[in-house]
């Protein structure tokens, strides 16, 4: 039977417990028929204060991801959202295609929309070449960033990571920061800005930050529900959110 509310599509969003941004960002994007419906992976130390910190909590969502598939695939979803960034940069594009069909696997075949997938296809869109990159991470974490867009032949000219103290700080970055954040990285040469780390609140911003900078200013958020969006036939635009959900 068609679901009441979820009557186009329903999305299982798998996002870390200590991400308050995902769900607010997804719901301001959402669109009449589509309903987003998070499972939580269990962080147990937010700890990222060195780049071994880092790796011990992406430790911990590899042992807790399956879990939190198993639980929102009860929803029964049509399609899977990654609201997580750093595993599907990890390793390049080879970690992102493994990681995604991982997650597809566990969901019985769905299809997975991950956040470095929607800002390749992004790129691609607006034929970029330069990018400027902005993220919350720590250098470990901005290297896996420069070699996913590497192995795909855009240049990482300029890179900002904000060296989080722990995962729930993610989200205290204030819009000043984020503001001079991206000034920093937005160098005369450069194409296009994006913004990794879905716990950082960009959405808005992005939107704001093209007309300052007369270029494309990807939200890894808005990219990846436009991916998912567009992957499933849906064709709403959705204004206030950047160019991606506005125009294509």
């Amino acid at each position: 039977m068609t679901d009441a509310l979820g009557y186009k599509k329903k999305f299982g969003v798998i996002i870390p417990s200590t991400n308050t941004i995902v769900e607010p960002e997804f719901y301001r994007m959402t669109v009449p028929g589509v309903t987003p419906h998070v499972s939580r992976i269990h962080i147990r130390d937010q700890n990222l204060s060195s780049d071994e910190a880092f790796e011990n909590l992406l430790q911990q969502i590899r042992v807790e991801i399956e879990y939190a598939v198993q639980r929102v695939m009860t929803a029964e979803p049509d399609y899977m959202v990654m609201g997580m960034s750093a595993e599907t940069f990890w390793d390049g594009v080879e970690g992102n295609r493994k990681f995604t069909k991982q997650i597809s696997d566990w969901a019985h075949g769905l299809k997975v929309a991950t956040g470095a997938e929607a800002c390749e296809r992004a790129l691609k869109l607006f034929n970029v070449k330069k990018i400027g990159v902005v993220t919350p991470y720590q250098p470990v974490g901005d290297k896996n960033v420069v070699r996913f867009f590497s192995d795909l032949g855009f240049e990482v000219a300029a890179i900002k990571g904000l060296r989080c103290p722990t995962a729930i700080a993610i989200a205290h970055v204030t819009q000043d920061e984020l503001r001079n954040s991206l000034m920093e990285v937005n160098k005369p040469d450069v194409d296009a800005l994006v913004q990794v780390g879905t716990n950082l609140s960009m959405v808005s911003l992005a939107d704001e930050a093209e007309r300052w900078f007369g270029k494309p200013v990807i939200a890894i958020n808005a990219a990846t529900y436009w991916m998912a969006l567009r992957d499933n036939g849906i064709e709403d635009k959705v204004y206030g959110c950047g160019r991606l959900l506005r125009e294509f």
